[in-house]
């Protein structure tokens, strides 16, 4: 049987929101005196709730990162989104031709979630089926959102497809014991270091064009048919 539930991660599958969101953070790391080049930032932040990105920035880099350090890159950030966001490219042709049923599960708030959907105009698509990692105990890589999003959906974990584009979402994915298909459209993506390991980590499919998804979706179909 085809997937009775596709998950769409939101940054980076959706919006191309990552090399936004990742200047901002290192805006603030900067601000509160560290020193942070992108490629160390897209390598340990990637996909990450801001609760785990700020654990990391204590346990591993020694930076203690304050609320209102936090509140105001949020601040910036949504700034930034409002001025300079845009979906990624295919994503508002492709969502309504997609016939399985979706929903979003991102690391954000779901106040960011809903303004990046919103200020993008992908919003109207996908409310209400919006699921943040504020929800579970646990951020990506642990697969708790997912399995959330899943049962909120009334869908079994192995019938579900994610659309994922950071290593921690696949590994979710993974755990969450659902199809995974990694995403490298974004414009964040080009990143050699990036798909090299999205490639490692043997995804169901990597692929670059959102239009391409409905037709990919139902070649998983067929496979697990034939499998």
């Amino acid at each position: 049987m085809a997937p009775e539930l596709v998950i769409f991660d939101c940054d980076g599958v959706l919006v191309d929101s990552e090399g936004l969101s990742v200047s901002a953070l290192l805006g603030m790391i900067k601000l509160a005196g560290g020193t942070i080049d992108e490629d160390t930032a897209y390598e340990h932040f990637l996909g990450k709730s801001m609760k785990s990105v700020r654990e990391i920035l204590g346990r591993d880099f020694g930076l203690d990162i304050t609320d209102r350090q936090l509140t105001e890159m949020r601040v910036e950030l949504m700034r930034r989104f409002r001025e300079e966001l845009k979906p990624v490219a295919g994503v508002r042709e492709m969502l309504p031709r997609l016939v399985t049923p979706c929903c979003v599960a991102s690391s954000g708030t779901l106040d960011r979630i809903r303004h990046a959907l919103d200020v993008t105009g992908l919003l109207g698509l996908l409310e209400p089926h919006l699921f943040s990692a504020a929800m579970v105990a646990r951020g990506k890589p642990a697969p708790d959102l997912f399995l959330h999003a899943a049962k909120a959906m009334g869908a079994e974990p192995q019938n579900c497809l994610v659309i994922e584009d950071s290593p921690a979402g696949v590994e979710a994915a993974r755990a969450a014991g659902m199809h995974i298909f990694a995403f490298t459209g974004g414009s964040h993506a080009g990143q050699p270091a990036l798909k090299a390991r999205l490639a490692s980590m043997q995804p169901d499919f990597i692929f670059a064009d959102m239009l391409q998804l409905p037709d990919l979706i139902a070649g998983l179909g067929a496979r697990v048919r034939a499998s």
